[in-house]
């Protein structure tokens, strides 16, 4: 479940399994949500749980990097 911080609306949506989401458009209040400084993605920034990346390294580093 995701979370837009400017009105508080709350959706579930489906969190890409292989790649970073850096936007998302607020089906309550339509703004256009961005990842917080050092997150990686949307869903690690407003959702309830981080992404499947950052979940496979236990919460640890970025799922964008090429490191």
């Amino acid at each position: 479940m995701i979370t837009c911080p400017h009105c508080g609306f709350k959706a579930t949506e489906t969190m890409p399994t292989d790649a970073c989401q850096y936007f998302y458009e607020c089906k309550g209040c339509g703004a256009l949500l961005r990842p917080k400084q050092g997150h990686c993605c949307v869903f690690c920034s407003f959702g309830t749980v981080p992404c499947p990346p950052i979940q496979l390294r236990g919460g640890q580093g970025g799922c964008c990097s090429s490191a």
